[in-house]
C-alpha cells in the first residue's frame, strides 16, 4: 500500500507537459503547476496570438501572467524525490498509445507483458503473477499482449468461442490437432505467394533504381551538352555581331574619308571661285576703256569643276540596308529556334517513362496541368484586336494595322497561340457574346481564303469545340457533333499530347465533361480561338 501512495504521489507531482516530476514548480491562477521551462515553452508558441492559455484547463489570461517558483511544491517535489521515487514503477513500465494496458492496474495504467484467452485480458507483471503461482489458472492459455481479445468472444452467445473440439457426441466436431494442420499448409502456401510477391518487388524496386539513375544520368548529360552547344550558338551570333560592327565601321570610316576628300575639293574650289569673282568685279570697275580690254585677256582660265554626279547623297540611309539585312537574318534565326525548339520540347516529352499519371478528376487537379498561353500576332485576322498582354481577342468592325505576314488568317476571324502544346496541358477559354470557336490545331494548317483548309474543324489538323448561346458542338475534319451540356461561359481544355487525349468541359461549380477524343497526334499542337457572330464579342484565354 505504501507503494500505491507513493505512485500516486508521484503522477501529483508531475508536469503535465513533461509527464516527469515538477522542476522549479510554478503555479498559474488557475490552480495548476507546471516546470518553469515548460510552461514558458508553451506559452512562446503562443505570443502571437497574445493570448496564453492553461494547457489543462484552458483558461485564458491577458496579459502573460509573471510566474516565480512555487517554494513550498519545490520543497515536496524533492522530499517525495528523497522518500519515494525509488518505489515507484520507471516510465518505461507505463502503457504508451501503441502499447497493450494492464486491465487491472488503476491510475495511470501499466504496460501489459501477456493476455489471456481464457481471462480475455491483459496483465502487467505483477498482476500476472497469480496465473503462475495458483493451479485454478494452470489451464489458461497465456499469449503476447493483445488489443484484439474481444474478438474471441462470439456475437451471438457472448460466451468466450470454442473451436475445434476433439470429444463431444452429437456435436460437428473437427481436431484441434488435424484443423491446424490443414490450416498450416495453407499458411505456408499463402506466406509462400508473399515471399515470392517480395522477391518480385523488390526486383522490380532494383529495376526502378537504376531507371532513375538512367534518367538523372542522361538527363544530366543531355543539360550539359545543351548548355555548350547553346553556349557555342551565342559565341557564334556574337561573333557575327562584332564582325558585321567591324565592317559597318570600316565602310563607316571609307566613306566619311570619302565625302571629306570631295568636300575639301568643292571647297578649295568655292575659294577659287571668290577669288576670280573678285578679279572680275575690279575689272568690271575699271573706267579706262583701254585698260579694261588690255587687262582682261591676262584673267586665268577657270579649273575645271567638280562633277555633280559624284555627290550621291541618302540622308540617314546609308546603312539602312545592313539593318534591313540583320533583321531578316533575326527572324528566320527566330522562326528556326521555334520549330527547333518544338521539336526539342516533343523529344523530351515523349522520352519513355514507366508509370503515365492518373488522369485528372476535379478541377484543381486539372489547375495542376495549367500552361502558359499567349496568342501570336502574326496570325491574328485583321478585325481581331488583341489585348490584355496578348491573352484577349475581341472581334471589331474595323481593320487593324498589323504588318503583313503569310502566317496570318486572311478570312477566318481566327487566332493562334504563339506556344506550341506537348506533354500534359489545361487551359480555360472565358467568352463574352453571341459565341466562340476552342480548337486545338498542327502548325500547317492553311492561313490565306475560305476554304475548310483554313477553318477549325473543317479538316483533318484541328479539332473544335463551338460554343453559342444555345448549343455546343465538336468538329473534326468538317464533321459535326452535337453536344449536350450546362450553358457556360468558360469551357476547360485540357490536352494529354502522348496519349492523345483531348477533353473539353462546361466550367462553372463544377466541370462536366462535353466531348473528350482519342487519338494519336504526330505533331505539336497549337491553342486556338475564332469569334464568329457580333462585333464586340470576346474571349480570353485564362491560364
Amino acid at each position: 500500500m505504501a507503494q500505491k501512495g507513493v505512485q500516486l504521489d508521484r503522477e501529483t507531482f508531475s508536469c503535465s507537459i513533461c509527464l516527469d516530476l515538477l522542476k522549479d514548480p510554478v503555479t498559474t491562477t488557475c490552480g495548476h503547476s507546471y516546470c518553469m521551462n515548460c510552461i514558458k515553452g508553451f506559452w512562446d508558441g503562443e505570443d502571437r496570438k497574445k493570448i496564453w492559455s492553461c494547457p489543462q484547463c484552458r483558461k485564458t489570461f491577458t496579459p502573460r501572467p509573471v510566474l516565480e517558483k512555487n517554494i513550498m511544491l519545490a520543497a515536496l517535489v524533492e522530499q517525495l524525490k528523497k522518500t519515494g521515487l525509488q518505489a515507484a514503477p520507471a516510465d518505461h513500465c507505463y502503457a504508451g498509445p501503441e502499447d497493450v494496458a494492464c486491465d487491472v492496474s488503476t491510475g495511470r495504467k501499466l504496460k501489459a507483458i501477456k493476455s489471456c484467452l481464457v481471462c480475455l485480458a491483459s496483465y502487467c507483471e505483477k498482476h500476472l503473477q497469480p496465473h503462475y503461482d495458483s493451479p485454478s489458472f494452470k489451464k489458461h492459455k497465456l499469449v503476447a499482449p493483445s488489443k484484439k481479445l474481444q474478438e474471441n468472444i462470439c456475437s451471438r452467445h457472448d460466451e468466450v468461442m470454442k473451436i475445434f473440439l476433439d470429444e463431444h457426441k452429437g456435436h460437428e466436431t473437427v481436431p484441434a490437432a488435424a484443423e491446424r494442420t490443414e490450416k498450416q499448409k495453407e499458411l505456408e502456401v499463402r506466406r509462400l505467394n508473399i515471399q515470392q510477391r517480395i522477391q518480385e518487388r523488390e526486383k522490380d524496386v532494383k529495376l526502378l533504381q537504376q531507371e532513375v539513375e538512367a534518367i538523372n544520368g542522361s538527363a544530366d548529360k543531355a543539360v550539359e551538352d545543351s548548355e555548350k552547344m547553346s553556349t557555342e550558338l551565342i559565341r557564334l551570333i556574337q561573333k557575327r555581331s562584332s564582325d558585321v560592327k567591324q565592317q559597318v565601321r570600316s565602310q563607316q570610316e571609307t566613306e566619311v574619308s570619302r565625302v571629306k576628300e570631295l568636300q575639301e575639293k568643292l571647297e578649295q574650289e568655292i575659294a577659287e571661285l571668290k577669288r576670280k569673282d573678285g578679279e572680275l568685279e575690279q575689272l568690271s570697275h575699271t573706267e579706262d576703256h583701254n585698260q579694261f580690254l588690255h587687262n582682261y585677256p591676262s584673267l586665268s582660265a577657270l579649273s575645271e569643276s567638280t562633277h555633280s554626279s559624284s555627290i550621291n547623297i541618302r540622308p540617314l540611309r546609308y546603312f539602312e540596308d545592313v539593318t534591313a539585312a540583320v533583321s531578316e537574318s533575326r527572324d528566320k534565326l527566330q522562326d528556326i529556334l521555334r520549330e527547333e525548339w518544338t521539336n526539342i520540347s516533343l523529344t523530351v516529352t515523349e522520352e519513355d517513362v514507366l508509370l503515365s499519371p492518373a488522369e485528372p478528376k476535379t478541377r484543381a487537379e486539372f489547375l495542376k496541368y495549367s500552361c502558359q498561353i499567349t496568342l501570336d500576332p502574326i496570325t491574328v485576322h485583321r478585325e481581331l484586336l488583341l489585348s490584355e498582354g496578348n491573352r484577349k481577342v475581341t472581334l471589331m468592325r474595323q481593320k487593324q494595322t498589323y504588318s503583313n505576314h503569310p502566317d496570318r488568317f486572311t478570312d477566318y476571324y481566327q487566332v493562334l497561340s504563339t506556344e506550341s502544346l506537348t506533354g500534359r496541358c489545361y487551359w480555360e477559354v472565358e467568352w463574352r457574346g453571341g459565341g466562340v470557336d476552342a480548337a486545338v490545331t498542327y502548325k500547317n494548317i492553311s492561313r490565306a481564303g475560305e476554304s475548310d483548309e483554313c477553318g477549325f474543324g473543317f479538316n483533318d489538323k484541328s479539332w473544335l469545340l463551338s460554343c453559342d448561346r444555345k448549343s455546343y458542338k465538336f468538329l473534326y475534319n468538317n464533321v459535326h457533333t452535337v453536344l449536350s451540356g450546362p450553358r457556360s461561359s468558360r469551357v476547360g481544355v485540357y490536352l494529354d499530347h502522348r496519349a492523345g487525349i483531348l477533353s473539353f468541359y462546361s466550367v462553372s461549380e463544377t466541370m462536366t465533361l462535353l466531348h473528350r477524343v482519342q487519338t494519336t497526334f504526330t505533331q505539336p499542337l497549337y491553342a486556338g480561338l475564332g469569334l464568329f457572330i457580333d462585333h464586340g464579342d470576346t474571349a480570353e484565354i485564362l491560364n
